[in-house]
């Protein structure tokens, strides 16, 4: 989880190493023009990019600064809890994203962030930065090398969540 004390910067900004924990950023053009960029930006801050990805996140939910909720993954048959907090929000004419960490309960410990930039010929890029390392309590320590598996299969998913 976050604090204020030892995080770096916003993940909207880029990604810095930071000791203990793995990161990983992805960035794809998801293609171009103004009908996908305003659907991509709305669909974005509506959590569409976790929702077409296989989780579920309470109905209605938009990113906004501080919003605490519960996205739920899908593993086979159970539902695992995944409590986070929006930490930072970008809204602007050529860029939109945003940025979580989580809490405690969840299975990870870390932040991850999703930003869609469209450059000055249209291109819009959707950009996918994470940092995360085992959570320090609960079951799910032990699973980390297979939760590191899970998180390449859903960084997939989530580059294809906004064509």
């Amino acid at each position: 989880m976050r604090s204020d004390d030892d995080t770096p910067p916003s993940l909207l900004d880029g990604l810095q190493p930071t000791a203990g924990f793995d990161t990983s950023e992805v960035v794809r053009a998801i293609g171009d023009g103004d009908e996908l960029w305003h659907r991509a930006a709305v669909d974005l801050l509506r959590w569409r990019v976790k929702t077409r990805s296989g989780f579920r996140v309470p109905g209605g939910a938009v990113a906004t600064p501080g919003a605490r909720l519960i996205v739920r993954a899908g593993i086979l048959a159970w539902s695992v809890p995944e409590p986070v907090e929006v930490v930072a929000v970008v809204d602007e004419p050529s860029r939109v994203g945003f940025a979580y960490a989580t809490r405690p309960g969840h299975p990870l410990d870390g932040e991850e962030a999703f930003v869609l930039d469209r450059a000055a010929d249209g291109v819009i890029t959707l950009t996918i930065r994470s940092r995360s390392r085992a959570a320090a309590y609960g079951p799910w320590h032990r699973a980390y090398p297979l939760l590191r598996i899970a998180q390449r299969v859903t960084r997939w998913r989530y580059l294809h969540a906004l064509r």
